[in-house]
C-alpha cells in the first residue's frame, strides 16, 4: 500500500473516532441518567466494555498471528496509557472527589490483576492456569458490578426521574451502539496504518505494541475522556478508565492463551520493563486517591511525568 494512501486512513481513523466519540459520550450520560445509575459505575461497565473491544480484537488477532509481542504490547501498554496519559490528562483537567466506596473494589482489583499477571509471566510465559486465575478475578468483577447496579438501582427507585419514552431510549442505544462501532473502527484504521508507518522506519514490533498500538487501541478511552471533560463528566471518564484496565488485565491475554490452548510466552521486555512499569502506574492511580478521598492534580501531574519518562526508555532501547 502506497504511503500517502497508509497516511490517508491513518487521519480518517482520528476524524471518526472523535465524531463518534460525542455520541458515545451523550448516549451513556442520558442510560446512567434514564437508569438512576451513578456515572462512575456506568462508566466501569457498559463504556469501559464497549472501549476495550479495539485492544481485544488487536491482542487475539496478533496472537493468532503469532505476534505474540504485539499482543502483549497491546494489553500490557494499553493499561499504562490509559493510566498514565488518559487518566492524567483528566485529573489534571477535573480533580475529582471520589467515594472510597466506588473506587475501592475496582481500584484494588485492578492492582491486584497487574501484580497476579507480572507474578504469572515471570516464568516467561503466561500458563494456562494462571490464566483461569485471571479470568476468574474477571468474573468476579462483572458479579460485583451487577451487583451495584441492582443496588443502585434500589436507591434511586424512590427518586422522581422524567419518564423515559420508547423513542429516547432508542435513539440513545443506537447513538451509542453508532458511536462504539465508529472508535472501534476509527481506533482499527489508526491502528493498522500507523503499524504500517512504524513498521516502514523501522521500529520493533514489541515497541510498536507497547507505544503506537497500545495509545491507539487507548484512543476510545482517550476520545471519551477528552469528551467527557468538555461535558464535565470526570466520574464517567475515571470509571470507564479503571474498567477498561480490569478487563485489559484479567480477559485479553487469559483469552489470548486459553483459546491458543497452551501457555502464552512473554517477552524480556514485556515482564522485565512493561509489568512492572504498568503495575506502578496503577498503584501511584489508586493508593493516593483512597487515601485522600480524592484525585488532586498533582497525581495527574506525576502520571504525565512517568509516562513521558517511559516512552523515553523506550526510544532509547529502540535507538540502541
Amino acid at each position: 500500500m502506497a504511503t500517502p494512501v497508509i497516511i490517508l486512513l491513518f487521519v480518517l481513523g482520528l476524524v471518526l473516532i472523535i465524531k463518534c466519540g460525542d455520541l458515545f459520550v451523550d448516549a451513556a450520560v442520558w442510560i446512567a441518567e434514564a437508569s438512576g445509575m451513578p456515572k462512575f459505575l456506568i462508566g466501569a461497565t457498559i463504556v469501559s466494555l464497549a472501549t476495550t473491544i479495539p485492544e481485544l480484537l488487536v491482542s487475539l488477532l496478533a496472537a493468532a498471528e503469532g505476534s505474540v509481542g504485539m499482543a502483549c504490547g497491546n494489553a500490557i501498554g494499553s493499561v499504562t496509557a490509559n493510566l498514565g496519559l488518559i487518566m492524567g490528562i483528566s485529573v489534571v483537567c477535573i480533580p475529582a472527589v471520589i467515594h472510597r466506596r466506588d473506587i475501592a473494589f475496582k481500584g484494588v482489583l485492578m492492582i491486584a490483576a497487574a501484580a497476579l499477571l507480572w507474578a504469572f509471566c515471570a516464568g516467561g510465559a503466561l500458563s494456562i492456569g494462571g490464566s483461569i486465575v485471571l479470568l476468574l478475578l474477571f468474573a468476579s468483577y462483572v458479579a460485583y458490578n451487577v451487583l451495584d447496579a441492582r443496588r443502585s438501582r434500589q436507591a434511586s427507585a424512590e427518586e422522581e426521574r422524567d419518564p423515559i419514552t420508547r423513542k429516547d431510549m432508542g435513539v440513545s442505544i443506537l447513538k451509542f451502539l453508532i458511536g462504539a462501532a465508529g472508535i472501534a473502527i476509527g481506533a482499527n484504521l489508526l491502528v493498522e496504518n500507523g503499524s504500517e508507518l512504524a513498521r516502514l522506519m523501522g521500529v520493533s514490533e514489541a515497541i510498536i505494541g507497547v507505544t503506537l498500538v497500545a495509545i491507539g487501541t487507548s484512543l476510545p478511552e482517550l476520545v471519551t475522556t477528552i469528551t467527557a471533560i468538555s461535558k464535565k463528566q470526570s466520574s464517567l471518564s475515571i470509571g470507564n478508565i479503571i474498567g477498561a484496565n480490569v478487563i485489559d488485565l484479567t480477559l485479553i491475554l487469559p483469552l489470548c492463551a486459553v483459546i491458543s490452548g497452551k501457555a502464552l510466552p512473554v517477552l524480556d521486555q514485556t515482564r522485565l520493563l512493561d509489568l512492572p512499569v504498568c503495575l506502578g502506574f496503577c498503584l501511584v492511580a489508586i493508593v493516593p486517591a483512597l487515601a485522600a478521598k480524592r484525585f488532586h492534580r498533582l497525581t495527574g501531574v506525576a502520571m504525565l511525568l512517568g509516562y513521558a519518562a517511559y516512552v523515553v526508555v523506550l526510544c532509547l532501547r529502540f535507538a540502541v
